[in-house]
């Protein structure tokens, strides 16, 4: 079956593609079920068997991926799923509690759990993350930004959790938007060519230059650039940056940043904190299945 009119609602408001989401869920399922069987669950129970699916918070922390889990349900269930969620994505979770419920038959149940507990702790655990960097930069102008670190064919959903978490997305890709790089400055011969010609070719598209010195960032500047990456730079040349630029494009600092230095780089003035442990790093948050009769 496709998804429900409902559902797919829902995941347009949440910024993701309900085709993509279905294509994905479906892949995921195909690597546990293989040629359509879920050879234990076929044994074990009976084919008309009702249950009740908990999913329940193991630990502390941000949800991320309610949304994606009611696609695997959907996806497994034939229709036949009831879905209560008792909390949204983005929404701060403690142990013990009660994230969704889903009423359908026991074989779905078992079928689909594995795959949503994937989907479900790996962005709840990136969301969790993200929001302990906002949290660290309460107060300042920062704000956490994700990059393209991402896992394979996991890029909108564990950009979707960073979101969730508080943190604002960076480009999607290589197309939305250019950001010139030291590579990139060699091949065109200097920080003010590269930048001319992204200009040039792509006038409407959003173009960073990565800066690793001061001079750089005066170059980038007297070129017309308003957004600047900062890399690897410690805190007094991220204040000189802030001081030379006065205002004139957006900084983000990166490269070597840890959480418990994340407040003394937003407090250096810079707008951005881009992180890329936020989705390549993140661990699980723990949460599980408890399986109970109707």
């Amino acid at each position: 079956m496709s998804l429900t009119a409902g559902l797919h609602t829902e995941l347009c408001k949440a910024g993701l593609d309900p085709v993509e989401v279905e294509a994905l869920v479906r892949r995921a399922l195909d690597e546990d079920l293989g040629d359509g069987l879920d050879v234990t669950s076929l044994a074990t129970v009976p084919f008309d068997m009702e249950g009740v699916a908990d999913f329940v918070a193991r630990d502390s922390g941000i949800v991320a991926g309610l949304v994606v889990v009611r696609a695997v349900l959907e996806v497994t269930s034939d229709d036949s799923v009831v879905i209560d969620e008792h909390l949204h994505d983005g929404d701060e979770v403690h142990s013990g509690d009660r994230l969704l419920t889903a009423r359908t038959l026991v074989r779905a149940l078992l079928t689909a759990e594995r795959t949503a507990l994937n989907v479900l702790c790996h962005l709840s655990g990136i969301a969790t993350v993200t929001r302990r960097w906002v949290d660290a930069v309460e107060g300042t102008k920062a704000r956490v930004l994700d990059t393209r670190k991402t896992n394979p064919g996991l890029r909108s959903l564990e950009k979707y959790a960073v979101r969730c978490g508080g943190g604002v997305n960076k480009r999607m890709g290589l197309y939305d938007a250019a950001l010139i790089k030291d590579n990139h400055v060699i091949a065109a011969g200097g920080v003010a060519q590269a930048f001319h010609a992204v200009r040039q070719l792509f006038p409407d598209v959003d173009v960073q230059v990565e800066c690793d010195t001061t001079d750089q960032v005066v170059e980038a500047l007297d070129a017309g650039a308003t957004f600047l990456l900062l890399d690897n730079m410690d805190l007094d040349a991220l204040s000189e940056c802030v001081r030379l630029n006065a205002g004139r494009a957006q900084l983000e600092a990166t490269g070597g940043l840890t959480l418990d230095r994340a407040r003394a780089v937003a407090e250096t003035g810079v707008d951005f904190l881009s992180v890329g442990a936020l989705t390549h790093s993140a661990p699980v948050l723990d949460i599980g299945v408890d399986l109970r009769g109707v």
